[in-house]
């Protein structure tokens, strides 16, 4: 019997079709990488802008936080060509690696590798924003890094907003600053945004409930790891989110702007109809420059 839901028209059809559009295109090389750590995974990409602004003007920085459900398979390869097409547009990109799960299987039968490492995946993205400013000066030149800029897909998109609530960690968390990140804002694109609804919705085979240790780990290390509990961030925030989202659905990010919305802050969602999930990252898609614009409006 074939499977429904493959059939042509369904929401798992499109998003097939979607996913094999946004990862088809060649990996974008940087024009320079460098290190924050001594882990093979401690490293930035560093793509100069290429175009937008005028000569001799300082570009905004772009960070980028690719995802992939933390899951070790997935690096930053694969939103390469979406980095590019940001230099393209005037940005100056960094694309951060990070640790992500170990290569084993998860043990539940699924054959699914471990989605991230505790402490090993928040220790990297803190370390990597830290070192940014002074990498930034030495590699991207051109760049302004006082306009900067946050975005992250997926559960980057996740670690995006936790790295801007960083100042809202509990006390004796070993991330946390004295005060909030220096950027312009966040753009998060379909992100993993509150714990506790991508876990009741299984969102990405339970990965949230991975990356924290699953079982009575997952209560215990949340209001170190769930953006949902780390409001309000006092930096501007935009969540691009497609309608037609069916691995990250539209529930989570409206969980977020709703927790956002009780602790005082307003945070911008953008819907887009007959788009899923990756299209945020394809640079032949239209929802691929609607990001770019939600990004320029923050950064310039």
């Amino acid at each position: 019997m074939p499977d429904a839901a493959a059939e042509p028209g369904t929401a798992a059809a499109r998003n097939a079709a979607e996913e094999k559009s946004a990862l088809s295109h060649p990996a974008v090389a940087p024009d320079s990488t460098a290190g924050y750590g001594d882990h093979p995974d401690q490293v930035v990409d560093f793509y100069v802008p290429r175009g937008g602004a005028g000569a001799g003007e300082a570009a905004p920085v772009v960070v980028v936080l690719h995802g992939g459900s933390w899951r070790a398979p997935y690096d930053r390869r694969h939103i390469s060509p979406f980095a590019g097409f940001l230099a393209r547009r005037g940005f100056a990109v960094a694309s951060v690696e990070y640790r992500r799960g170990a290569e084993g299987p998860v043990g539940d039968g699924s054959g699914e590798p471990v989605a991230g490492r505790w402490p090993d995946t928040f220790d990297d993205v803190a370390a990597a924003l830290d070192a940014l400013p002074e990498l930034v000066g030495r590699h991207l030149p051109r760049a302004d890094a006082r306009r900067t800029v946050l975005t992250g897909h997926s559960a980057g998109g996740h670690l995006a907003l936790w790295a801007a609530a960083r100042h809202l960690l509990p006390a004796d968390a070993p991330w946390r600053t004295d005060r909030p990140a220096p950027l312009r804002g966040v753009v998060a694109l379909a992100p993993i945004a509150d714990f506790g609804v991508a876990d009741k919705l299984d969102v990405c085979g339970g990965a949230a409930r991975q990356l924290l240790g699953g079982g009575e780990l997952f209560a215990e290390r949340r209001p170190y790891a769930d953006p949902a509990l780390l409001l309000p961030t006092g930096i501007a925030t935009t969540l691009v989110q497609g309608r037609a989202d069916v691995d990250v659905p539209q529930a989570v990010a409206e969980a977020y702007a709703d927790a956002a919305a009780r602790a005082g802050e307003v945070v911008g969602v953008t819907l887009l109809e007959d788009v899923g999930h990756y299209p945020l990252i394809d640079p032949a898609a239209d929802a691929c420059a609607v990001v770019a614009e939600e990004i320029a409006q923050l950064a310039w």
